[in-house]
């Protein structure tokens, strides 16, 4: 094994550890001279390999930094994908566990599950016609880097900073009228965020055909069954034990959670 894989690997048990543990690493750009992209999401697939050989199943993706509000936020410029399992759902209504996360924040957003695969040139004809139901949903984000020190690099190698996915009922929404949906985020009655789906790089399905394009390049397909979340309409917003989230999606409904 050449001596950057071995780094790759030693940064990716590290992150993965910091699941159960909670103890903080190092961003991976400080540990790794020079990590690019390619090597941060390998850095992220070890990490899934780990998950499945604990029994995990891979149920679908998130992506990340897709509102011009995020990035900002966290400093970078453009997209990234992470994965979630089945053990990272929650149901809209479920208590959210605070103490399982390190540094949690909060993000609307809307879930798509998909009736076909995905080819990495899918159009976005086909990407609507692979779209089985949509949903309402939150992302719950956490780092598993201290203090949310970090880069694109950082993000990605960190499963671009999944934490958990919430997800509602599906809803009865024409996808041509996605990019006029509308999320309003309050936390403890307080305003939290608001904004609409043509914040999420224009249309909220743009992103999906992103995911497809991006992964082929690595050989894998969106498979039939997944579930895709397509990025934040807003910021995220921290939150704490005992808090309280409302999203109001306007005529789409709304999403409730509490954190024990």
């Amino acid at each position: 094994m050449s001596q950057i894989a071995q780094l790759h690997d030693e940064v990716a048990s590290q992150l993965f550890d910091a699941y159960t543990s909670h103890k903080t690493v190092v961003p991976p750009r400080e540990t790794i001279d020079k990590l690019d992209i390619a090597g941060a999401y390998r850095i992220q697939r070890w990490q899934q390999r780990a998950f499945e050989d604990q029994g995990h199943t891979v149920i679908g993706h998130k992506i990340g930094l897709t509102s011009l509000a995020m990035q900002q936020q966290l400093g970078v410029a453009s997209p990234d994908f992470g994965f979630f399992t089945d053990r990272m759902r929650f149901d809209a209504g479920q208590p959210i566990p605070t103490a399982s996360f390190i540094a949690p924040k909060v993000e609307p957003e809307l879930a798509f599950t998909l009736n076909a695969d995905l080819p990495a040139d899918a159009s976005l004809a086909q990407v609507q016609e692979a779209i089985d139901t949509v949903h309402l949903a939150v992302e719950i984000i956490d780092s598993r880097i201290a203090n949310w020190d970090i880069r694109l690099v950082d993000t990605v190698a960190d499963n671009a900073s999944c934490g958990a996915i919430v997800l509602g009922d599906a809803i009865d929404v024409e996808l041509g009228e996605l990019a006029g949906v509308e999320a309003t985020m309050t936390l403890n009655n307080e305003a939290a965020g608001s904004g609409k789906g043509s914040d999420v790089m224009g249309d909220p399905l743009i992103p999906l055909q992103w995911l497809a394009q991006t992964l082929g390049e690595q050989g894998t397909l969106i498979k039939a069954g997944s579930i895709v979340l397509t990025g934040s309409f807003c910021g995220a917003v921290a939150f704490a034990p005992g808090d309280k989230l409302d999203v109001d999606y306007g005529t789409h409904g709304s999403l409730s959670l509490t954190f024990s």
